[in-house]
């Protein structure tokens, strides 16, 4: 009796932590961005809260086993019908099935409401992009200072000058943007701010598009990318459709991408393959 006690009452509070952490997974930022500016909730770091959650899963899945073995009699039941023969497909477990095939299918399909779901989650999280900032590229934090500077157009000797001028602990140059954050209390934002006046070049505002896609870029509208990159929105459109891509200045990349069949990064390449004017 007492590990049938243990077992409900571990499942239910196993199960109830699990809820609280798939929500926090679900309004977490990209990592990209998570990473870059070192979020934490509640002392947790995303990938601590992933960490968790993963674990209390495995402890809901072995509880959830220990419970079905202690309860398998009125599991049974429930598949009975009223001559208390064994028959799978009652009418309870038939609703019950097709709710969760239902769920499946949905979110697959990204039929409403499980689209909708998705959505949100996704509105959350590039709202989350906007109020702290994307990184310059994914994982930028953990380049040596040496690899950040040469992807940036940084002065390298400027760099190591800016961030000891700024008193900030530096190692060497092949310290990653991670580490000197770390060593000095900082961000990896922060410390991107600190030598990100040894730009060589204006980066931005340079004409065409880079060669590979910036952070963020499937979720930017065209009509955004050509004002980014000093491209014509009219004849970005027009070369798309004479290559049967269905494009709209108000459309992400993402929605360009699931219109035509193909993948952002298709899309992608096909914006850098135009021969425009």
């Amino acid at each position: 009796m007492m590990v049938r006690k243990i077992t409900s009452l571990t499942l239910l509070i196993a199960f109830s932590l699990l809820i609280l952490t798939s929500i926090i997974l679900y309004i977490v930022p990209q990592g990209r961005i998570a990473f870059w500016v070192d979020w934490h909730l509640w002392g947790l770091t995303k990938n601590q809260w992933g960490n968790l959650h993963i674990n209390l899963g495995v402890l809901v899945l072995v509880s959830g086993l220990v419970h079905v073995y202690y309860n398998w009699r009125a599991l049974v039941a429930y598949m009975k019908n009223r001559a208390k023969q064994i028959k799978v497909f009652t009418p309870s477990f038939t609703v019950a099935l097709m709710l969760t095939l239902g769920v499946v299918v949905g979110t697959y399909y990204e039929i409403a409401p499980m689209g909708s779901i998705i959505s949100l989650g996704e509105a959350i999280k590039e709202r989350a992009a906007i109020k702290y900032g994307e990184p310059p590229y994914g994982h930028a934090e953990l380049s040596p200072l040496t690899v950040f500077a040469r992807k940036q157009g940084l002065d390298l000797e400027l760099s190591m000058t800016l961030l000891k001028g700024a008193g900030l602990v530096v190692g060497g140059d092949n310290d990653t943007i991670a580490e000197i954050a770390d060593h000095n209390g900082l961000i990896p934002q922060q410390v991107y701010a600190v030598i990100k006046p040894a730009l060589k070049d204006e980066i931005s505002g340079k004409d065409g598009l880079p060669e590979s896609p910036p952070p963020g870029f499937g979720n930017m509208t065209l009509g955004a990318v050509c004002s980014e990159y000093n491209l014509s929105l009219p004849e970005v459109i027009r070369g798309l459709n004479a290559n049967d891509i269905k494009a709209e200045a108000g459309m992400t990349i993402k929605q360009m991408a699931h219109a035509n069949g193909i993948s952002p990064m298709a899309v992608f390449e096909r914006l850098r393959g135009l021969d425009l004017p």
